[in-house]
């Protein structure tokens, strides 16, 4: 007769969602069916190098204080997902949602974001979090995961938005409740 106690097979068990919770954001609907998502799953060892990152940030000034929080708070999850979207225009003729009149105007800058990117990754994002909600995998979505990752060039050198998502099973959410 075999035995498996939970805490024999935990980590497995955040992984195979994580695994899921990616699938689930590649498989969310895009504009136009452009899919300019870069999705990645950090273990603990760069979940370290990503925290060691976010210590280094919070030094930066008063907005980036919260950064040294969420820091410690991610050394204690299992996995954490990574989500960020490339910066490209879909090559709309006049939308203007970004402010500029074409996606030829937008292109000139770059570093600014088409709005249809930042919405993909939101639906992506809900996407993800529906499976680990459905399984009971506690989570945060975080900013200053995902800007530090970036700030690391984890996703790519063109992706310049992104948020990282913890995942823990434990008897309290540790994500929630925080200092």
């Amino acid at each position: 007769m075999a035995i498996l106690k939970e805490e024999e097979f935990r980590l497995e068990n955040v992984l195979r969602i994580a695994q899921q919770m990616s699938a689930a954001a590649r498989t969310a609907p895009k504009a136009r069916g452009i899919d300019n998502l870069i999705i990645a799953i950090v273990d603990k060892e760069g979940i370290k190098k990503i925290a060691e990152r976010m210590q280094e940030l919070s030094k930066q000034g008063e907005g980036f204080s919260f950064f040294s929080r969420d820091a410690n708070n991610i050394l204690n999850c299992e996995f954490l997902l990574l989500i960020g979207t490339r910066i490209k225009s879909l090559g709309l003729k006049n939308c203007n949602l970004c402010g500029f009149d074409s996606c030829e105007e937008k292109d000139k800058h770059p570093k600014i974001p088409c709005v249809f990117n930042v919405n993909d990754l939101g639906i992506a994002i809900g996407s993800a979090v529906s499976i680990a909600a459905n399984n009971r995998i506690d989570n945060r979505v975080m900013y200053s995961v995902g800007f530090a990752a970036v700030n690391l060039n984890l996703l790519g050198e063109d992706v310049n938005i992104a948020f990282g998502i913890p995942l823990s099973i434990s008897s309290k959410n540790i994500f929630f409740d925080r200092k």
